[in-house]
């Protein structure tokens, strides 16, 4: 394919399924295709969210498709379109734009899923097969640092964190004592820590921190580092959308919106 044909929007829709493999997942909401555009695509941003910022910048860049992590519909939200919600679809269907969505299929991903990216980016990777997650549904991710080395304590691996994603981060629990075994999972997987915990990890990122898991992390002296939701699934929708973009010969252009989350 070349960038003036552009691919048909169902054969892109199926290399994304075949490479995420929705079907395998129980999500908290429809993963695929979630909002019709244009039959043929040839350019696509990406981005973590689809909200009406990134929209705004996808018409700003001539775009034919939105690939992102969170989607416009979820489970048990109100169905009426009005509001935000109306403001997002009115211009998505204006402009014709097709909107794709995955959510833990994005996370889980072992090569180009946030998961895995984040834990590249930070110079961390899983374990061998099933010793390398844990949690429901297999999404968290757990192993060591790359080179073999240990962090040399909880306040090490926090500052490589905050290093990596270039923000501040949230450190609850034990700073010291060398730490080999890291359990990560992006975004909202704070329910998580104790399955990191049973499953051997001596510290645990994601990207927030709910009250129960700051007094776990003391008691338990298993250090938690919350580096932001956003912050934390940056890197997953760039790297599968730029993947499936250059099968197909397609443009492919990253748009991160700021979001302090």
């Amino acid at each position: 394919m070349s960038l003036d044909s552009g691919v048909a929007r169902d054969q892109l829709l199926a290399s994304f399924d075949k490479l995420l493999q929705p079907e395998r997942f129980k999500d908290y909401g429809p993963n695929g295709l979630q909002v019709e555009g244009k039959p043929q695509v040839r350019k696509i941003v990406s981005g973590v969210t689809a909200s009406l910022a990134l929209i705004e910048a996808a018409v700003e860049a001539g775009a034919d498709a939105i690939f992102v992590h969170h989607g416009l519909f979820w489970r048990g939200q109100d169905g009426r379109i009005t509001s935000w919600m109306k403001q997002r679809l009115a211009l998505l269907l204006a402009h014709d734009i097709n909107l794709f969505a995955y959510h833990l299929p994005l996370d889980a991903h072992s090569e180009l899923g946030n998961n895995a990216q984040l834990g590249q980016l930070l110079g961390l990777a899983a374990h061998a097969a099933d010793a390398g997650r844990f949690g429901e549904q297999q999404l968290g991710f757990l192993g060591s640092r790359i080179d073999g080395a240990s962090f040399l304590n909880a306040q090490a691996l926090a500052d490589t964190v905050a290093a990596g994603l270039k923000r501040s981060v949230t450190l609850v629990g034990n700073a010291n004592g060398e730490i080999r075994n890291v359990a990560w999972c992006t975004g909202g997987a704070q329910s998580y820590f104790e399955a990191a915990i049973a499953a051997g990890a001596q510290a645990f990122i994601t990207g927030e921190i709910s009250e129960p898991q700051a007094h776990i992390a003391r008691e338990l002296k298993v250090p938690f580092i919350a580096c932001g939701h956003h912050a934390s699934e940056r890197y997953g929708a760039p790297a599968v959308a730029g993947y499936v973009a250059a099968q197909f010969g397609l443009e492919h252009v990253f748009v991160d919106i700021d979001n302090p989350a």
